[in-house]
């Protein structure tokens, strides 16, 4: 269903460079002119669902090596003295509504990313990091060898059955990438079953790989694949290709046998497109400001440039997605912006009749879309029914709209998946997730109203649930299940029998026991007395409980992303330290329902600070941790929660990782030339309005940083970072350094060759999870030495 399972546009996830600064008539611009701009082409929001990604984000399978309390001990200080790299002053003022701010590092913004200078001391930077952690650098490979000896590296994902083939994707030992395969059904006439089992060995159909990532990568030092998209037949595959880390997309077009490409690839676009039949394909591009606004049409065989455009969107608080309908009978058009959605629909065996309306463009009203039968499925949400209502509209009276599910003040309909005969809704009540499966009425009969349900049973106290693609037409619902001591777990449930299969578990080597750790569900107390959740996990037989125990808190806090508790490999390298893991559920999430967003952003934006600190205060006085012993950690507008915290509360963290962090909010936000601003003035506030302007100035993290005592602070940045410029990473870098009172560490890591999700190749992400462990046990102290004998 549109925008029910895609991930939401924001600076998490939308894709932008910055162009040049421009303002109102009111602001005054004085010295420095601003860089040169090239014109860019990016991509709009991904489709698939994405975690803002944490320390030790790896989606891999990973878990524990035997558990060893590690004893603290300082590190041997190196003889050797290096001084930190110290960024250059150029003075550049911006003036507005009185207020003259002063920018000394806006040089180091370069939209051609090719300023020596700019790129020399990027370089300063990165040798100063190499340079303070070679002391660590034994640490660092005995972490990465234990993070990627508990994966097992030669596997298969779950195999998702699409007509006659199951499709999968294998990793090979040793290597970077993916293979994409399939095999044949043996009985493609049996109805499909919760015991089904992809056949293997050597009486099996064989297996064949449609695309290998590994040889695709083998000529570039980023390489990445977003959309794959088979045709309903079976016979060709889509797919959009990104060799940069900017996230601009080629779409190569193969025949899935041969692997022979049928055309010129698709050049200058987004990864969001679907297959109209065997012989089209939609797809999106973006305007000047790389906003994605046009739909087109594409028929396989002809010129790029002969593509007709379905819709144009001119408004730019608005963007464009596209979504194909789990019958796979209709695409979906959506137009977005942060409080409003309206949908389009396009009939595959129709294809003359190009777009129609679905939903109305009506402000507030937000608004996504299913297909079952002769009914549509429309999802609904207002600042009336702002936790969302289920409504069925028939294909052809869309007006003529019934109530299926109304809406709860206490439950959000958060996405739902339509079969032929089932419709199961993910909900959230309490800040936990459910599936609630109901029963539909035959095909071609009334759609009224919902009756009954069952909800699917978890067995952790805090968990995260995944949608997963499922055959329309059977019974069987796809789900992925996982917490902070269960690894990502794929299920098979019968809805009408509600038995639950495991298809398959993510493989932990290392004698990996998922009883030898403890979840917990805590509730921090906000300073206007909201009660804020918390995630936990530690293991049981290393932790005490009495404040002695290192922490590693994290958070995010806007866009209404849920960040649910997930499994993370590499996060028990701390665990069996003896570390606890926490997550803030802060306000400008979503995880306790729309109202939970709604008050964390625009005017209300600093509860997410504030719960954020009060959930670090409440884990002191309880005796999770001491302040000397208390990290925390944050990425993209996480990372702002990160920047803004420790120009709010340096004093209650002992460390702090900021990841790809979005700090430099007034400055970016003023410039409505940069993607993702004029749509995001409905997130953060529109700063050219002087409320916004002063409260925006207020905690932006750049802004904000003065002279007093940090924490030890790592700050990493993607030169090629589409979302969130490395230039604002390294003038909060650079500004720390010139401002801040104390000697703790102080480290900047810019990667050359990535962008917003860091390196490409599954073990290069480990590698960096290695980096930043052995960064956090570091500034603990809590590096042990080594002798002689071991160097």
């Amino acid at each position: 269903m549109l925008g029910l399972n895609a991930f939401p546009i924001g600076r998490h996830s939308q894709h932008y460079v910055l162009g040049l600064l421009s303002f109102s008539s009111t602001t005054t611009l004085v010295s420095t002119p601003p860089p040169p701009s090239l014109p860019l082409i990016s991509s709009p929001r991904r489709n698939s669902r994405r975690l803002p990604l944490s320390l030790l984000s790896s989606s891999l399978s990973s878990s524990s090596s035997s558990a060893v309390a590690m004893t603290t001990m300082t590190c041997a200080s190196s003889s050797n003295k290096k001084d930190p790299p110290m960024a250059k002053k150029e003075k550049y003022e911006m003036e507005m509504f009185g207020d003259l701010r002063v920018d000394n590092y806006y040089w180091l913004r370069d939209d051609s990313r090719s300023n020596p200078e700019m790129l020399s001391y990027l370089k300063d930077e990165n040798a100063y990091t190499e340079f303070v952690m070679s002391g660590t650098k034994h640490l660092e490979d005995q972490l990465y060898a234990e993070i990627r000896g508990r994966i097992k590296e030669d596997d298969i994902s779950a195999p998702v059955r699409r007509g006659p083939y199951y499709y999968y994707e294998r990793t090979l030992e040793g290597k970077e990438y993916v293979q994409h395969c399939r095999r044949s059904v043996s009985n493609t006439g049996a109805p499909p079953s919760v015991y089904d089992v992809m056949p293997i060995g050597p009486d099996a159909p064989p297996e064949h790989v449609i695309l290998d990532e590994n040889l695709k990568a083998s000529a570039h030092a980023y390489y990445s694949i977003d959309a794959f998209k088979v045709s309903p037949n079976n016979k060709l595959v889509a797919y959009a290709e990104d060799t940069k880390g900017d996230e601009i997309y080629s779409v190569y077009i193969i025949d899935a046998e041969t692997k022979e490409p049928l055309e010129k690839p698709l050049v200058g676009v987004t990864s969001n497109l679907e297959w109209a039949g065997d012989g089209a394909l939609l797809y999106i591009t973006m305007d000047a400001t790389l906003r994605p606004d046009k739909v087109w049409l594409h028929n396989l065989g002809t010129e790029q440039s002969n593509d007709l455009c379905l819709y144009h969107e001119k408004d730019d608080m608005f963007s464009i997605e596209l979504e194909a309908s789990e019958s796979k009978k209709f695409l979906f058009v959506a137009s977005a912006s942060k409080v409003t959605r309206f949908v389009f629909f396009f009939d595959i065996s129709k294809p003359e009749n190009k777009l129609r309306p679905l939903t109305p463009r009506q402000d507030g009203i937000d608004t996504s879309v299913g297909h079952r039968g002769n009914h549509f499925v429309i999802k609904r949400r207002s600042d009336e029914f702002f936790n969302s209502e289920l409504l069925a509209c028939p294909l052809d009276n869309v007006s003529a709209t019934t109530v299926l599910l109304p809406h709860r003040e206490s439950v959000k309909i958060q996405e739902i998946q339509l079969f032929t005969d089932h419709l199961a809704v993910y909900e959230r009540e309490k800040g936990l997730p459910r599936i609630t499966v109901f029963d539909l009425p035959p095909v071609g009969e009334p759609l009224e109203r919902l009756q009954g349900g069952r909800c699917v049973d978890f067995i952790d106290p805090v968990y995260s649930v995944d949608y997963s693609e499922s055959q329309f037409s059977s019974s069987i619902l796809r789900f992925s299940y996982g917490s902070l001591r269960t690894p990502c777990s794929v299920y098979d449930y019968d809805m009408n029998t509600g038995i639950s299969v495991l298809k398959k578990i993510d493989t932990v080597l290392g004698g990996f026991d998922a009883l030898n750790y403890v979840t917990e569900r805590l509730w921090a107390t906000a300073p206007d007395g909201t009660q804020i959740p918390l995630s936990v996990v530690y293991r049981k037989n290393l932790v005490k409980l009495d404040g002695s125990d290192p922490l590693l808190l994290y958070g995010y806090g806007s866009y209404e992303y849920c960040l649910d508790p997930s499994f993370k490999g590499s996060r028990l390298s701390l665990l069996d330290r003896g570390f606890i893991y926490a997550i803030a559920h802060i306000r400008g999430g979503g995880e306790m329902g729309r109202q939970w967003y709604e008050n964390g952003k625009l005017l209300k934006k600093k509860n997410t600070f504030t719960d954020f600190i009060a959930c670090a205060e409440y884990l002191i006085d309880k005796k999770y941790c001491t302040k000397e012993k208390l990290c925390i950690e944050g990425r993209s507008a996480g990372g702002l929660l990160i920047g803004a915290v420790l120009n709010m509360r340096p004093d209650l963290f002992k460390a702090a990782i900021a990841g790809v962090p979005f700090v430099d909010v007034l400055t970016t936000m003023l410039d409505p030339s940069i993607p993702l601003t004029t749509s995001e003035w409905e997130e953060w506030g529109d700063p050219r309005k002087e409320e916004f302007y002063f409260y925006m100035k207020s905690y932006s993290p750049v802004d904000n940083v003065k002279p007093q005592n940090y924490p030890a602070i790592l700050v990493t940045a993607g030169l090629h970072d589409p979302r969130v410029m490395y230039s604002e990473p390294a003038k909060f870098v650079a500004k720390l350094r010139e401002m801040k009172t104390d000697d703790n560490l102080l480290l900047f890591k810019c990667e050359e060759c990535a962008g917003h999700s860091s390196k490409s190749g599954r073990f290069e992400k480990l590698q960096e999870d290695a980096f930043v462990l052995s960064f956090i046990m570091k500034a603990l102290d809590m590096v042990p030495t080594i002798s002689s004998g071991e160097k």
